[in-house]
């Protein structure tokens, strides 16, 4: 998606955005989700940083990682702030987590298994996408100055991990650095199709069981309710004309 149609999205989507953000429990809990997300990517970016034979690379994976997994460290510390400001009188979180759309993090890829090239343009994408979703994220809770204040700081961060990644890739892939760039698009697409797939075919698949449960089951069972009242009580006799034996399986 351009950027800009991607903007306009993201501007369109923004009273979303700040209707999720406004609630006390869904921002501890996407404060919370994104430690583990962070986290994550942090050990994912350090397993990369020792089975690259690029030195270079080598040193800036190590320092990516370092900032992913402080900011996993930030987001954690602000989640459990919230928690203890919260008022003791007031409803326990519910088990369930809102769970980030996918936009940071390694989205399952397996380091050992990838080249630099894919590497540094999957991680191009994902912190650019990152940076504008945080913005947002840093634009709706002016109510909460720690709040933004860690997002503010995550931000700095996202902003070279972008930029170093796609100077990093230039360098290791001149010819083909744009192609996987969008190659790595194209893949974070595809995924984020598979999700909305297969989140729409869980409401599709219970919206069918309601279906079925309240309105194509209720006159079957009225029907044979009815059915019953007319039956009489007991055992039922036989016809005297009936010539085959009653253990005869025919």
């Amino acid at each position: 998606m351009p950027l800009r149609q991607r903007a306009r999205v993201d501007r369109m989507l923004r009273p979303v955005h700040r209707w999720i953000w406004g609630d006390f429990e869904r921002r501890v809990r996407k404060l919370l989700a994104f430690a583990e997300v962070e986290a994550d990517g942090g050990r994912d970016i350090l397993r990369a940083s020792e089975v690259t034979p690029d030195p270079l690379l080598r040193r800036l994976y190590l320092a990516h990682a370092i900032d992913e997994l402080h900011h996993a460290d930030l987001f954690r510390r602000r989640g459990a702030a919230l928690l203890q400001e919260r008022s003791p009188r007031s409803t326990p979180l519910s088990p369930a987590s809102w769970l980030p759309s996918g936009d940071h993090g390694i989205d399952d890829l397996r380091v050992e298994e990838e080249p630099d090239e894919s590497l540094l343009a999957f991680l191009h994408v994902a912190e650019k996408a990152a940076a504008g979703r945080f913005t947002i994220y840093r634009d709706v809770v002016q109510d909460d100055p720690s709040t933004r204040a860690v997002f503010e700081e995550i931000l700095r961060d996202e902003v070279f991990h972008m930029n170093y990644t796609y100077t990093q890739l230039a360098r290791v892939s001149p010819r083909l650095y744009r192609r996987r760039v969008w190659r790595a698009r194209a893949s974070r697409l595809w995924k984020r199709y598979l999700r909305v797939a297969a989140a729409l075919a869980g409401l599709l698949g219970t919206l069918i069981l309601w279906i079925q449960y309240f309105i194509l089951l209720p006159p079957f069972a009225w029907i044979a309710k009815h059915s019953a009242k007319r039956e009489r009580p007991g055992w039922t006799p036989m016809s005297r004309d009936r010539n085959t034996s009653p253990t005869s399986q025919y």
